[in-house]
């Protein structure tokens, strides 16, 4: 199961890149989700982080597609206010292109216009999402069978509940403060990767 580790929109260009850098060796994919950052912060930072060593090939640049084919990043996560899938695939071809789900028919949806892959959450509950219950690991299963596509969950993922998500086809597990934000973030995403690989 591949690892995706989301940023928080909580932290500095400065505090995000030393962290990112330290926790590449375990992490599958990082997502630069920064709702408040400019095309220019985001530019910047992914020339940061390709300094200290961070493949442009594990990066996933949410929304912004403009800036992730301006500087070279094959990977793009589009939210519900993103350009459509039809369209980035139709203006940029070579990119990969994953969206976020809530349902099985947004995931059916996406997988018709030419999505690679999906994200779906929220799977348990979580404190980004207060007073709303997780949709379930019984959505989870689902969605996985309702698309070929891989299919991402997020949302409440701690190292132990993160190690059932295979038994319910997803492809991958995305963390976004259990990582980032945790005192000690190689030990935290260690922990992830140590459980998302027990059989």
């Amino acid at each position: 199961m591949n690892l995706h580790v989301i940023s928080t929109g909580r932290q500095s260009p400065a505090e995000l890149c030393p962290r990112a850098a330290a926790i590449e060796p375990w992490v599958d994919y990082l997502h630069l989700r920064e709702k408040q950052w400019s095309a220019r912060e985001t530019a910047d930072t992914i020339e940061t982080l390709d300094s200290l060593g961070f493949p442009k090939e594990k990066l996933v640049i949410n929304d912004r597609v403009d800036v992730a084919a301006a500087k070279g990043v094959p990977q793009v996560q589009l939210a519900g206010h993103s350009l459509s899938v039809q369209d980035v695939k139709r203006a940029f071809p070579s990119l990969h292109v994953s969206c976020s789900v809530h349902s099985a028919e947004e995931a059916v949806a996406a997988e018709a216009e030419g999505a690679d892959a999906v994200l779906f959450g929220h799977v348990f509950e979580t404190d980004s999402k207060p007073g709303l219950p997780g949709r379930g690991l019984g959505a989870l299963k689902t969605v996985t069978g309702a698309v070929s596509l891989p299919v991402i969950a997020i949302g409440g993922l701690t190292p132990e509940n993160a190690a059932r998500l295979k038994h319910y086809g997803a492809s991958g597990a995305a963390v976004l403060s259990g990582v980032l934000l945790a005192e000690n973030a190689e030990e935290a995403v260690r922990r992830y990767r140590y459980h998302l690989e027990r059989r």
